[in-house]
C-alpha cells in the first residue's frame, strides 16, 4: 500500500490538470462570450466616465491623474480583448468538421487560458472605475490674458514701461493721465504680452481698486488668485488676512496691477510684500492724478499722453470702417476732420468713430462735425459714454471751490491758454476765496488749486506758465455747467464775428459769457443782462461799445476788457456798481475818466500793459476804498524770448502836465498816485512803474507801500547813483531800467552776518526779499555788477541788457557761506549787450536748477560756471553766437564735449 499511495497521488494531479486544461479548450466559446460581454460592461463604464470627465472639464476643471490612468488603461484593455475575441472566433470557426474537437488543441488551449485570465483583469478594470470625482479645478495660469482690442499709438510708451520692468530699482511704477487716454489698454497690453512672456514672474494678479479703496475687496481679489482655503480665510481679521497674504507672496517673485486708482492704497495693510531688487517683485498701478502716484510712492511716474495726430486718424479710421471710408470720396477728409476734434483721446476717437460707421454720405458726416464742434454732448456716445466716464475725475475734485475753478476756464474758447497768475485774479474776482484771511493766501490758494488740477490731468501746462485745457476736457465741463446742471444758456462762449439772431434771445440767462467785441457790437445787444455775473470780452477792430450796453447789468461781478482795441472808457461803465473785478490791460486807453468814482465795491483793477494811458482822474483810485489789488504797467520795456528780442523802450517820454484837470501824472513823477495808494485801508496787492527818484523815495517813505509792493517797475532815476533797495518781503518781480547815472545796487540788509544769510535762503517768512523770483536789468550804462543778487535766494529768471560798463554779474560774495549757493534755483540767464562782461561769477556755481541760458554781444565773456553736472541737473539749451562759443575756454575739454550738444546758434 505505501508504493500504491503516491503514484495515486500523482494520477490524481495529472487527473486534475488535464482537466483543467481541458476546460480551457471545451470552455473556450463560452470565456469568449465572457469576454465579450464583460468588456461590454467596462465599455459602459468607460463612457460614462469620460462623459463626466468633459462635463467637467468644459467648467475649467482637470482630469485627475488616476482617472486619466484608468481611462487610458480602458483603451489599451480594449485592444487586448478584441485581439482575443478575433482569434477565438477564427479558432472556433477551424473545428474538425462535424465533431467539437479543435484542430490544433495547443492554440485553443493558449487562447482559452488567455481569455480566462482577461476575463478576470475586464471585471477587475470595470470595478476600479467607479469614481466619485474625476476631475479637479484647474491651477490658475500664473498670467491670465486680459481681453483685449488691437491697440494703435501705444508701441513707445509700451517699450517705455517695459524698460522701466526690467530695471531692478523700479518697484513700483505709475501710470497717469487722463480718463479715456488709454492706460488700462496699456496696462492690458503689458499684462498679456510683456509679463505673460517673462518667466522672472511667478504670479501677477490684477486688481481693479477703484473709489473708495477698499483693503478688504483687494485682499478678496489676492485671495482667489492665491487659492486660499475658505477654511483658513473664513471669520479672520484684516489683520490676520494680511500676514497670511504677506507670506505667500514674500516667497514669489509677483507683480500687481493696480487698475483705477484714486486714491492712496495702504500696500502693507493689505500684505502686499514691498518690491524691492532682491525679490524682483513689481507693483504697476494706473491712476488719473500725478499726486496719486506719488502718494503710492512710485519710483517711476509716466504720463500716458494722447495720441498723435497721425496715431489719432489711424484709431479713428479702424473704428469707422473701410466700408463706410469707401463709400464715398470725400468720406476720408471729413473723418480726419472728425478725428482731429478729439485731439488724440482714444475714448472719444473709439466713441465717435463708431457712432460714425453706419453713415455713408458726405451730409452725414458734415452734420456730425457741425453738432460735434458746437454741442458735442447730442452726439451719439458722448454724452450718454464719454463724458459720463470723464466726470469721475471731477467728482473726485475734493471740494466746491476746486469745482468752480476746474469749470471756470471752459469759459474761455478752445486751445485757448491763459496766464496762470490772470486765471487765479479772476477766480478771486469771482469771490471764490474769499474766506482767505487776505489776498496773498488767496492767491496761493488758486496756484494751489492749478497744479492740483495739472496732476488730477483736468489742466494743461502751457509754456510761459500758462494752462489750457484738452479739448475734450472743456467739453465735458461745458455739459456739467450747462446741459448736466439743467440750464443750457449758463454759459456763452462765441469766437465768430457775428452772432445770429436766436442766440440774442437766450442771453438773458446766461451767467458767464466771453465774446468777441466786433460781434458785441455789430449785434446789436439786448438792453437787458438780469443774471450775468461775468462778462470777457476779447478782440480789437472797435473802438466802442454800441451807447447803453452796460445800462442793465445789474448783479455783474467781473469785467474784462483786455486786449479789446478801445480808446476810451464805455458810456455807462460807471452804473456798473456791482462790479468787483475790472480789467483794462492791454487797451488804448488814454485815461481813465471819473466815471469810475461810482465802483466802489472794485476790489481788482488791473491796467497791464497801458502803452498809451497818460493821466487818471483825480480821487478815482482813492474813491476806490475797497480795493485790494491794484496793477498798473506802462510794457515800454518789452524783453528778450527764445525767438524775438525786445524793442527798444521809447526815447521820447510823452508830454502831459500834471496841472491839466487835476489829473494824476503817470510819467517822469507818479508820486501823486503812491499816495492815493498808501490811502487805501485794504490795498495789499500793488505792480506798478516808477518813474523819477521823488516817486521812489516815497515808496522809501512808506512802510505801507512796501509791504504790499508785489512787481515794481524803476525807471528814469535822474541823478542817483547808488540805488538802495528796502525790504519788501512780498515783492515777486523787480524790473529797473533806464537809469543812467546808477553806478551801485545794494540791499538792506536788517539781520547782518550769517545768520541773516541763513534766514533767507531758508525763507523764514520776514525775511528780506524772500519771494523775489525775477530780475530785470536794462540800460543801465554805468553798472558795474550785480552782487547784491547773493541775498535774493529764490531768484529763477535773471534778465540783463545793455549794460556797457559791467564786467562781471557777481563781484565778491565772501560773506555767502559756501554751504548756501547762490543761484541755486536760477533757471533762466539771459545776458545781452554786454561788452566787457568778463565774469558771471569769481566763485564757480553749481547752477543746480538752470535749463536756459541766452549770450548776445558779450565777447568778451570767455567762462562759463558750468560743469559736467549742468547737463544732468537739467539744461536744456546755451543760446549764443557760434564765434563766440568757439572762442570760449575751458578747464576741461570733457565739460566742452558734453554740453556742446545744447548749444544754439543765434539766427
Amino acid at each position: 500500500m505505501d508504493c500504491v499511495s503516491p503514484i495515486l497521488d500523482v494520477v490524481t494531479r495529472v487527473s486534475d490538470c488535464s482537466a483543467k486544461h481541458a476546460a480551457y479548450i471545451n470552455d473556450l466559446q463560452e470565456n469568449l462570450e465572457s469576454l465579450r460581454n464583460e468588456m461590454q460592461e467596462l465599455n459602459n463604464v468607460y463612457l460614462d466616465v469620460k462623459s463626466r470627465v468633459e462635463v467637467e472639464e468644459q467648467r475649467q476643471m482637470r482630469r485627475t491623474n488616476e482617472v486619466d490612468g484608468w481611462l487610458r488603461s480602458v483603451l489599451a484593455m480594449e485592444a487586448q480583448v478584441d485581439q482575443i475575441l478575433q482569434k477565438g472566433d477564427q479558432e472556433i470557426q477551424k473545428k474538425c468538421f462535424g465533431t467539437c474537437c479543435p484542430r490544433n488543441c495547443w492554440s485553443s488551449y493558449k487562447l482559452g487560458k488567455k481569455a480566462s485570465k482577461k476575463l478576470g483583469s475586464v471585471t477587475e478594470l470595470r470595478n476600479k472605475g467607479r469614481f466619485v470625482v474625476v476631475a479637479d479645478r484647474l491651477p490658475q495660469a500664473p498670467v491670465e490674458e486680459r481681453p483685449m482690442n488691437k491697440t494703435v499709438g501705444l508701441d513707445l510708451m509700451y517699450a517705455e514701461i517695459c524698460r522701466c520692468i526690467q530695471d531692478d530699482q523700479l518697484g513700483i511704477i505709475g501710470l497717469y493721465g487722463m480718463g479715456g487716454a488709454g492706460k488700462t489698454t496699456l496696462m492690458t497690453k503689458l499684462n498679456n504680452e510683456f509679463i505673460r512672456a517673462n518667466k522672472d514672474f511667478e504670479i501677477a494678479i490684477w486688481v481693479v481698486v477703484s473709489r473708495p479703496a477698499s483693503v478688504e475687496k483687494v485682499q478678496e481679489v489676492i485671495r482667489n488668485k492665491l487659492k486660499i482655503l475658505d477654511d483658513t480665510w473664513r471669520n479672520r481679521s484684516e489683520d490676520e488676512k494680511a500676514v497670511e497674504i504677506f507670506n505667500l507672496l514674500k516667497a514669489k517673485s509677483f507683480v500687481m496691477l493696480l487698475d483705477d486708482v484714486w486714491e492712496r492704497l495702504d500696500l502693507q495693510r493689505v500684505g502686499v510684500p514691498s518690491p524691492t531688487a532682491q525679490n524682483k517683485s513689481k507693483v504697476i498701478l494706473t491712476t488719473r492724478s500725478l499726486d496719486v502716484c506719488r502718494c503710492m510712492e512710485a519710483q517711476k511716474c509716466i504720463k500716458v499722453e494722447c495720441l498723435t495726430e497721425e496715431e489719432a486718424i489711424n484709431l479713428f479710421n479702424e473704428k469707422v470702417g473701410e466700408t463706410t471710408l469707401n463709400s464715398h470720396p470725400d468720406i476720408p477728409q471729413l473723418a480726419e476732420i472728425a478725428a482731429k476734434e478729439c485731439k488724440g483721446l482714444p475714448l472719444a476717437l473709439v466713441t465717435i468713430g463708431r457712432a460714425m460707421a453706419a453713415k455713408n454720405t458726405p451730409q452725414e458726416w458734415e452734420r456730425a462735425i457741425q453738432v460735434l464742434k458746437i454741442y458735442p454732448s447730442k452726439l451719439s456716445g458722448m454724452g450718454d459714454h464719454v463724458f459720463p466716464i470723464l466726470k469721475f475725475s471731477y467728482d473726485n475734485l475734493p471740494n466746491d471751490t476746486i469745482k468752480s475753478c476746474f469749470l471756470y476756464l471752459a469759459i474761455f474758447p478752445e486751445d485757448r491758454e491763459i496766464l496762470s497768475e490772470s486765471l487765479v485774479l479772476l477766480w478771486i474776482g469771482e469771490g471764490f476765496f474769499d474766506e482767505c484771511d487776505n489776498i496773498y493766501d488767496a492767491f496761493n490758494q488758486g496756484r494751489d488749486i492749478i497744479e492740483h488740477l495739472k496732476t488730477a490731468c483736468l489742466f494743461e501746462s502751457y509754456i510761459y506758465d500758462r494752462v489750457k485745457m484738452h479739448d475734450v476736457i472743456r467739453d465735458m465741463a461745458l455739459w456739467l455747467a450747462t446741459t448736466y446742471s439743467g440750464n443750457q444758456n449758463k454759459i456763452f462762449v462765441e469766437e465768430k464775428d457775428n452772432v445770429e439772431v436766436h442766440q440774442v434771445s437766450k442771453w438773458k440767462e446766461v451767467q458767464r459769457m466771453y465774446m468777441l467785441f466786433s460781434s458785441m457790437v455789430e449785434s446789436g445787444m439786448p438792453p437787458s443782462f438780469p443774471n450775468l455775473v461775468t462778462l470777457i470780452v476779447r478782440g480789437g477792430g472797435m473802438a466802442t461799445f454800441s451807447s447803453g450796453f452796460f445800462h442793465f447789468m445789474p448783479i455783474i461781478k467781473v469785467l474784462d476788457l483786455s486786449r479789446t482795441g478801445i480808446t476810451k472808457l464805455p458810456i455807462g461803465i460807471g452804473k456798473l456798481v456791482t462790479l468787483e473785478y475790472l480789467n483794462l490791460s492791454f487797451t488804448g486807453l488814454t485815461e481813465l475818466s471819473t466815471e469810475l468814482k461810482t465802483l466802489k465795491k472794485i476790489r481788482c483793477l488791473l491796467l497791464e500793459g497801458m502803452s498809451h494811458l497818460k493821466m487818471i482822474s483825480n480821487e478815482v483810485i482813492s474813491n476806490l476804498s475797497v480795493m485790494r489789488i491794484f496793477v498798473l504797467e506802462f510794457n515800454e520795456l518789452i524783453l528778450v524770448t527764445e525767438n524775438a528780442r525786445k524793442s527798444p523802450r521809447e526815447e521820447e517820454e510823452p508830454k502831459y502836465s500834471s496841472e491839466d484837470n487835476g489829473a494824476l501824472n503817470l510819467r517822469k513823477d507818479n508820486k501823486a498816485l503812491l499816495e492815493e495808494l498808501e490811502g487805501l485801508e485794504h490795498i495789499n496787492w500793488v505792480n506798478v512803474t516808477v518813474e523819477g527818484a521823488l516817486s521812489f523815495q516815497k515808496i522809501l517813505s512808506s512802510q505801507k507801500l512796501k509791504n504790499v509792493m508785489r512787481v515794481l517797475s524803476l525807471a528814469n532815476l535822474e541823478g542817483m547813483t547808488l540805488l538802495r533797495l528796502p525790504r519788501m518781503k512780498h515783492l515777486r518781480n523787480l524790473e529797473i531800467f533806464s537809469c543812467g547815472e546808477l553806478q551801485e545796487i545794494k540791499v538792506d540788509q536788517e539781520r547782518q552776518g550769517r545768520q541773516g544769510f541763513v534766514a533767507d535762503y531758508f525763507h523764514i517768512p520776514n525775511s528780506n526779499f524772500c519771494c523775489l523770483c525775477r530780475v530785470v536789468i536794462f540800460q543801465l550804462p554805468k553798472l558795474l555788477d550785480l552782487t547784491w543778487l547773493i541775498y535774493i535766494p529764490s531768484l529763477e529768471k535773471l534778465y540783463v541788457e545793455d549794460c556797457e560798463s559791467m564786467e562781471e554779474v557777481i563781484g565778491d560774495a565772501g560773506e555767502v557761506p559756501e554751504n548756501l549757493g547762490i543761484f541755486s534755483r536760477l533757471k533762466f540767464l539771459y545776458l545781452f549787450d554786454l561788452p566787457n562782461l568778463r565774469s558771471i561769477s569769481r566763485r564757480a556755481l553749481p547752477f543746480p536748477s538752470l535749463t536756459i541760458l541766452m549770450v548776445r554781444n558779450c565777447q568778451n565773456l570767455k567762462k562759463l560756471p558750468l560743469d559736467s553736472n549742468s547737463a544732468r541737473n537739467g539744461l536744456k539749451e546755451i543760446v549764443g553766437e557760434l564765434n563766440w562759443w568757439e572762442g570760449l575756454q575751458w578747464e576741461d575739454e570733457t565739460i566742452r564735449l558734453i554740453l556742446t550738444p545744447y548749444h544754439i546758434t543765434w539766427l
